[in-house]
């Protein structure tokens, strides 16, 4: 078995072999797949062997520091040579270290973790905190939004995703989001604030345990809400006695500007949940952190979640070095620079395409809405649809000019690692303007190609 499991090893012919026969892609059909071997990466660049792609999405807007940060992977280094599991019912150093970390840079009082493998899970475990602590059933949350994969997480996202893993687990209600360029409150915060009070009213507020949402709903579409909307959902859970739920799976650790999205309007949850960019992707990591009252519950009551690899060492040890970067090496405050400048040109692109309904986002996490008219804003492929085909011929055509970006539906999402330069934004937005080209032709004729 060793001679064959060596065997043609680096061989990317062989790789692509091996993943079709044996790999399961996730959210996809399996047949035809031919996914590209990636062989290496550096900064904001993917490598395929000779090939250099940049990634302008941050692998799935997790990949914050880049490929390849020195002094995250020395840090990993480090502590696979010193202990690379220690089980939850021991301390250990790199545990305890990013746990204080994280309590220095959240929000507000927010003091204890809960770690997880990844979002998902870490949403999971909210909704089992805050139905502990309050001794209620229902989670509120809203219909464009993902939370994640597992039974639980995706019964809380309004995503099209869900529909494979329903029923759900109950208890779940979804109100409408603020979106400034679609819904019906259009960006008047107080009547997207009515409506949730008045789903509050309809589902009974002595009964909700929590609101949960993403400060900026991602994959849904970037969705800034109105100034005050954050705020607003601050005080109504203060008015009826409901906890506040963050999740900052993707909004946190410097994507929108700030350490998270939540300090953009100065708002403390209760809990909140992180993944992702906590180690900019290299060693599975995510945990919800909750505020020192909830903390302090579950000192004379058992806290009923956990796992085999709750505060894995490499991972904690990836997270620890990763908040120092952000902390230590102006990565935030850059991002946030580099940000103003993307979605400046992204505006400015988006002048010379008609299929560009709007161009939104916040620091280096932008979406591009593409639409049949401007007028109507009738969508260039409907969201929750049957098919992809305009985001796979889009995705294909940046990928032919060496720039990747996830793209969704009618959407694109433009968010490169927080240490993305000058020219590399030029780079990845000039292959945005001529793939777009395909978006045009789409709106006007009906056809791709």
């Amino acid at each position: 078995m060793g001679a064959l499991a060596t065997k043609n090893q680096g061989d990317p012919a062989a790789i692509a072999k091996d993943t079709s026969e044996h790999v399961l892609v996730s959210w996809s059909a399996q047949a035809g797949l031919k996914p590209l071997v990636i062989t290496g990466g550096q900064g904001s660049w993917l490598h395929a062997g000779e090939r250099r792609i940049l990634d302008f999405s941050s692998g799935l807007i997790n990949v914050n520091l880049g490929h390849g940060y020195p002094s995250v992977v020395r840090a990993i280094q480090e502590q696979a040579e010193k202990v690379c599991y220690v089980t939850p019912s021991f301390a250990e150093e790199s545990r305890a270290k990013l746990a204080r970390l994280l309590a220095e840079v959240t929000p507000g009082d927010l003091s204890k973790t809960i770690f997880t493998t990844g979002g998902s899970e870490a949403n999971e475990h909210a909704i089992k905190i805050a139905r502990l602590y309050t001794r209620r059933h229902k989670i509120l949350t809203q219909w464009r939004s993902f939370h994640g994969q597992s039974q639980g997480a995706m019964t809380l996202g309004g995503d099209n995703r869900r529909w494979a893993a329903e029923p759900g687990i109950t208890g779940v209600v979804h109100f409408l989001n603020p979106d400034p360029y679609r819904s019906v409150f259009g960006a008047d915060v107080d009547k997207a604030l009515a409506h949730v009070e008045e789903v509050i009213w309809y589902e009974g507020p002595e009964y909700i345990a929590a609101i949960l949402v993403e400060p900026i709903p991602g994959t849904s579409g970037v969705l800034v809400p109105p100034d005050g909307y954050l705020a607003g959902l601050r005080g109504l859970c203060d008015k009826y006695g409901i906890l506040l739920m963050f999740d900052e799976v993707m909004t946190g650790f410097g994507r929108t500007g700030r350490w998270f999205g939540a300090d953009h309007e100065g708002v403390v949850p209760d809990v909140m949940t992180f993944a992702k960019g906590v180690t900019s992707g290299y060693v599975p990591l995510g945990g919800a952190i909750v505020s020192e009252k909830i903390a302090k519950y579950f000192d004379d009551h058992v806290l009923w979640v956990g796992s085999t690899y709750s505060g894995h060492p490499l991972a904690c040890a990836a997270g620890a070095a990763s908040l120092a970067a952000y902390r230590d090496d102006g990565i935030i405050d850059r991002g946030a620079r580099m940000g103003e400048k993307l979605l400046a040109q992204l505006r400015k692109l988006a002048e010379r395409h008609p299929s560009v309904g709007d161009v939104r986002g916040r620091g280096l996490f932008a979406a591009i809405e593409l639409v049949k008219d401007r007028g109507t804003k009738e969508m260039l492929e409907r969201w929750n649809g049957p098919t992809q085909a305009l985001a796979g011929a889009l995705r294909a055509a940046l990928m032919q000019r060496d720039v990747y970006v996830f793209c969704r539906w009618n959407m694109l999402f433009i968010a490169p690692p927080l240490v993305v330069t000058e020219d590399e934004l030029a780079f990845g937005v000039k292959a945005v303007d001529e793939a777009l080209e395909i978006a045009d032709r789409y709106a006007a004729t009906g056809r791709l190609s």
